[in-house]
């Protein structure tokens, strides 16, 4: 008998906001679209139809049980906008949702417009393997989860300043911020690598590195913007998520390249 052809995957539940010209945004392993990007949707809003999906296990989109892949990721985000009605969009990625937003950029180049690539994974580093593969671990161990990402996730000079009864309150939030896909996700970023594919990039390009960032180190960031040609590098005193730490640096620096483009 004929094999059957393979199930489409399920469409990936996502945030729609705003008019205009098109922005797709791929969040980061263990976050979501409303956790990474919540922030700044209304802004960027204000300037464009922002598709904002979230990967299976995160946010809206229920878990599914086999490994993601990088590739897999790119076509369901691009298929999100698509189904939108965008037929082509800048596109933004943090953290592991950069390299998905590289890998996107290199099989459907006829759709990105541009990238915006935010504390962003490129791969290919013993470390960043390593530490990915310690957060897997971790995830059957909640407690030691949350101290983890306490100290990995955010900067050094942010979590000093914090008064002790809101550090024990962020890591009680850390505590039950963890959503069903953590692991596959933490273990794609450990499998991930798109150094190889940054030089075919031909769109203009802004590399927003977190020079604090303990988790995704700034050599990973650096190397996204030595691989793509022309690519313009910015830099923000902050841990991995800027969006908590330092927002009106990170918004100015967002907006001022998205609206850049219109010029």
């Amino acid at each position: 008998m004929p094999a059957h052809p393979a199930a489409s995957p399920a469409p990936l539940a996502r945030i729609v906001r705003g008019s205009g010209p098109g922005l797709l945004l791929a969040h980061g392993a263990g976050g979501s679209a409303r956790d990474n990007w919540g922030p700044l949707l209304d802004d960027l809003a204000a300037h464009r139809t922002v598709v904002a999906p979230d990967f299976p296990g995160s946010g809206d989109t229920p878990f599914e049980p086999d490994e993601p892949t990088l590739d897999g990721l790119a076509d369901r985000l691009v298929a999100a906008a698509v189904e939108e009605g965008l037929e082509d969009f800048d596109l933004a990625g943090y953290s592991l949702g950069a390299a998905v937003a590289v890998r996107a950029a290199t099989r459907h180049p006829q759709r990105v417009r541009s990238l915006l690539l935010l504390s962003g994974v490129a791969g290919g580093d013993h470390r960043l393997r390593i530490t990915a593969e310690l957060a897997v671990a971790l995830a059957d161990h909640p407690e030691l989860l949350a101290r983890f990402l306490l100290s990995s996730v955010f900067g050094e000079t942010w979590v000093d300043a914090l008064p002790h009864d809101q550090l024990t309150g962020l890591q009680e939030a850390l505590l039950a911020a963890t959503p069903a896909g953590f692991r596959q996700q933490f273990g794609l970023v450990a499998r991930t690598d798109v150094r190889g594919e940054l030089a075919s990039l031909a769109v203009p390009a802004l590399v927003i590195s977190t020079t604090e960032d303990m988790l995704v180190q700034p050599s990973q960031h650096r190397a996204l913007a030595e691989g793509i040609p022309g690519a313009r590098f910015a830099e923000l005193a902050a841990g991995h998520i800027p969006v908590v730490e330092r927002l009106p640096e990170l918004r100015k620096l967002v907006l001022d390249f998205v609206t850049g483009l219109d010029g």
